[in-house]
């Protein structure tokens, strides 16, 4: 029996230079429109609150500091940043999300982030779409509000429907007892994940927009058509989440109502409470300015890249190897 570890890569060498000539090409597009590259901390003293998001706990003890979090995004500290006076910024990184492997997923993996002062959701979209279309050479994405792709690709409106009838059509993935602890927005999340984004730019690259206001987590909301609508969009190619992108909240009084809100879902569905973090707070108490922000998967861009479904033929070593 052969017990040797297997040590070699599961990425080609042609994977490897894609991503090096990726990396180029993000660092070129930002240089071209004059926005700084900045470093954050991989590890800080907290978490996120957000309830489907479960972090990496660090076990660390310096100078008085105990306990710690990998972080799952780079968002607090670069509005840190932005509240200080940066400008627009972006910032390539390592982020880490505890439970998440799969064929689209590993708990290690790379983030392009970025924030443009001055910017709504809109204007981000546009700029989204250069850099992706750019990189993949394929056509600019259109545009889909999320209210149309339920009623498109799951039969529902998700304004509209009835508690009652949205169980209903979840029924097809879950029975009714899984059911029963589910909420509104887990439903709607359920007919996201298995009846709308597998049909999600198929065709052409797909921005889905103004999501309900209770998934705006941290961006702005406002009426539109007559419903309460988060300021918020989602880039997809062939099925495949690339990006999630907010016009930014700003009102640190909201934002911690949000905190707040965000701890209770988490002991209602028996998870831990997350300690709110104040460092944060304070920087949108003193000033964030106008801005709007994205985070974008560079291991998933890769991928559609290089052609591939498996996340792991564009890492060097995944959890299993690493």
């Amino acid at each position: 029996m052969n017990t040797k570890p297997d040590w070699q890569p599961t990425a080609t060498r042609a994977a490897l230079k894609s991503r090096a000539q990726q990396s180029a090409f993000v660092r070129g597009f930002f240089e071209q429109r004059n926005v700084l590259e900045v470093e954050t901390p991989v590890l800080g003293r907290c978490g996120v609150t957000e309830p489907n998001l479960d972090g990496v706990a660090a076990d660390i003890n310096a100078q008085g500091v105990k306990g710690g979090w990998l972080q799952t995004s780079p968002e607090y500290h670069m509005k840190r940043l932005l509240a200080a006076g940066a400008g627009s910024i972006y910032q390539i990184l390592k982020v880490f999300r505890n439970g998440e492997r799969g064929s689209r997923h590993n708990p290690e993996f790379s983030m392009l982030e970025w924030y443009r002062t001055g910017f709504d959701d809109v204007a981000l979209m546009d700029e989204v779409g250069e850099l992706v279309s750019g990189w993949l050479e394929c056509a600019r994405p259109g545009v889909t509000s999320y209210r149309q792709a339920m009623i498109d690709w799951a039969g529902i409106d998700p304004f509209e429907v009835s508690d009652h009838d949205l169980r209903q059509r979840c029924l097809q993935w879950l029975d009714s007892g899984q059911l029963e602890d589910l909420s509104r927005d887990g439903c709607l999340d359920l007919l996201m994940s298995f009846a709308v984004e597998p049909n999600l730019g198929t065709d052409v690259p797909e921005f889905i927009n103004q999501y309900p206001a209770s998934q705006a987590s941290l961006a702005r909301t406002s009426r539109v058509d007559g419903f309460d609508v988060a300021h918020r969009f989602e880039l997809y190619i062939d099925g495949l989440e690339l990006c999630n992108g907010y016009w930014e909240l700003t009102r640190a009084d909201e934002q911690r109502a949000r905190f707040e809100a965000d701890n209770r879902l988490r002991k209602a569905a028996g998870k831990p409470e997350m300690g709110v973090d104040e460092a944060f707070l304070a920087a949108l108490e003193y000033g964030l300015p106008d801005c709007a922000g994205v985070a974008l998967g560079l291991d998933r861009l890769l991928m559609l890249k290089m052609g591939t479904r498996n996340i792991a033929d564009v890492l060097a070593f995944p959890l299993e190897r690493a």
